[in-house]
């Protein structure tokens, strides 16, 4: 934790000595309408000269700066008992949106940079936002299942994103991963794995129903809730995840198109806890990699972020079977989302599972690497608002 802490921390203000100001100086800024003098003058001429092509670039910089370092400090702060923490569920990262009076609410961040010409009047979720009405929706609750390695924490900029239209959001760390503390090379089964889920969907009240989004393995793991809790889930958003059919499991899944990844491949790292000679415990992936297989379109800073923060894979849940029935797993409403630049599950399967288990609904997102939640963060945003439009049938 504190690596993640560190590495977002904010630069330490740099001091600048004071001009020194002239008549000359004064009397040249007052004619030219400036109280600073002409140092100033032409510092800010120099300014808009060099910086105003960047400045929407560095602001966006900025935002997702901010946003980490804050998601940093409040589970360090939670990890920890830090004073003023709230009671934090190692497993589970959930936020409640608050209503009605401002008071209580989360300071909002602020910038010095003053407004450019080309900033929209309202930010970009606000304009997605027009028009719904959370009251009209089946639900506006989200559980996000992270995938293999992942952890609560990349949903990050998705919590916020959903938070500010008014959403309840709940993101998953599955077992052994994130700030979830079993042992990843203990875990035998998909059910001891998913545990972390089938606990938040079991505490739901009568009639209480979630929208699930699984990335990656965790859309097997979301496959596994449906069978076991179908009443209680409104949508299941498959987001570049497994989609399996009855009978198969991941690895199945991934052999479909063996060959064809290479760059999986030579990525893998395979440990054995229990000797060489048994079965591998869990899976590493190769950090050198991972830009390459995972984060091809997404920001330096998020690459970042995730390779001080991905955890080993299980290896038991990825071998093991589903058993999924019509009855209960085929009565949930099922949505795909295909990420067209993935290097680690390509369009190519993507599209195998389309076709072998269709869904009620396909979307596609140009230039959305493995992590769309990273690459293409509004993008995502705006889909899973219109999945969650869509009225019951």
């Amino acid at each position: 934790m504190g690596n993640l802490c560190s590495l977002f921390a904010p630069p330490k203000p740099v001091k600048r000595k004071r001009p020194i100001t002239t008549k000359r100086q004064s009397s040249v800024g007052a004619s030219s309408g400036s109280g600073s003098g002409l140092y100033s003058n032409r510092w800010n001429h120099r300014v808009k000269s060099s910086s105003s092509c960047k400045r929407d670039n560095k602001f966006e910089d900025a935002v997702i700066q901010e946003h980490a370092l804050a998601a940093a400090a409040i589970l360090f702060r939670q990890q920890n008992g830090g004073v003023g923490s709230l009671p934090f569920d190692r497993s589970v990262s959930q936020r409640y949106p608050v209503s009605g009076s401002k008071k209580n609410q989360l300071p909002r961040s602020s910038s010095s940079r003053s407004r450019s010409s080309t900033d929209p009047l309202l930010p970009p979720h606000q304009f997605l936002n027009q028009g719904i009405k959370l009251d009209d929706l089946e639900t506006n609750h989200f559980v996000l299942i992270h995938g293999g390695g992942f952890g609560a924490w990349c949903w990050y900029k998705t919590i916020a994103l959903l938070e500010e239209d008014g959403f309840k959001v709940t993101a998953i760390d599955l077992a052994g991963c994130g700030i979830n503390s079993f042992n990843i090379n203990g875990i035998a089964s998909l059910s001891q794995y998913v545990k972390p889920l089938t606990d938040v969907l079991e505490e739901l009240s009568i009639g209480e129903k979630v929208i699930l989004v699984g990335h990656d393995f965790g859309g097997a793991c979301m496959s596994y809730a449906m069978e076991l809790f179908p009443s209680k889930i409104s949508k299941a958003v498959f987001l570049a995840a497994a989609m399996l059919t009855n009978g198969q499991s991941t690895l199945d899944m991934f052999s479909l198109k063996a060959g064809q990844n290479d760059l999986m491949r030579k990525a893998q790292i395979f440990i054995y806890t229990n000797g060489n000679e048994n079965p591998p415990t869990a899976i590493d992936l190769d950090k050198s990699l991972l830009k390459d297989l995972l984060f091809n379109q997404s920001p330096s800073k998020d690459i970042a972020l995730a390779s001080v923060s991905m955890r080993s894979i299980p290896f038991a849940p990825v071998l093991e079977k589903l058993s999924l029935s019509d009855a209960n797993y085929g009565s949930v409403r099922r949505y795909y989302i295909e990420t067209l630049e993935d290097n680690a599950i390509p369009v190519t399967l993507q599209e195998n599972m389309i076709n072998t288990s269709p869904p009620e609904k396909v979307y596609r997102l140009k230039g959305a690497d493995h992590a769309p939640f990273f690459s293409k963060p509004q993008a995502l945003h705006k889909l899973l608002l219109e999945i969650a439009r869509i009225k019951p049938t």
